[in-house]
């Protein structure tokens, strides 16, 4: 069972599409910056990469219960791809948990893109069942920090492969 899949998502200025292997060329001129990806690790993928990514993305989990749900965020008037968000669906005692993150090309920050973007992802996955919401962030990423204090999420305490672990309850 795949459980929850991707589905449109509207907010004021951007929308959220379902992401496709289609939005890889998009995805790599948006966000092709190398400070995008400086607290990430690795590399901006070129096309190839960015289709590569999705595919695997599109595939999904092979663990049993768990969704990998990710979109193409773009702005409403023209459509343009400035970034995405993602949210890994899980079990959670008394109902379902989301890990999520976000990512707004260069050219578009400063605007509240990636708030705006990641409280329609959080609204959305609210109406989907999931109670708990968590986002694992670089201590340095300050901008990450302040969309995640955004969403209601605080510092945990815990740490995931060396980012800072920021929870709340939906």
């Amino acid at each position: 069972m795949r459980g929850l899949r991707a589905e449109p998502v509207r907010a004021q200025r951007l929308r959220l599409d379902p992401l496709r292997v289609e939005d890889a060329a998009e995805l790599a001129g948006a966000l092709a910056d190398p400070k995008l990806w400086r607290f990430v690790g690795g590399a901006a993928p070129d096309e190839a990469g960015w289709r590569e990514r999705c595919a695997a993305l599109l595939e999904g989990s092979d663990e049993p219960g768990v969704s990998w749900c990710t979109w193409t965020v773009r702005e409403v008037v023209g459509g343009r791809a400035v970034g995405m968000v993602q949210a890994v669906v899980g079990p959670d005692v008394g109902g379902l948990r989301a890990v999520v993150s976000w990512m707004v090309g260069t050219a578009w920050q400063r605007r509240g893109y990636a708030v705006e973007a990641a409280r329609a992802l959080v609204g959305w996955l609210r109406g989907r069942g999931v109670r708990a919401v968590s986002a694992h962030i670089d201590a340095r990423n300050t901008a990450s920090a302040a969309v995640a204090r955004s969403l209601g999420l605080v510092r945990s305490g815990g740490d995931h492969y060396g980012e800072e672990v920021w929870t709340g309850r939906l």
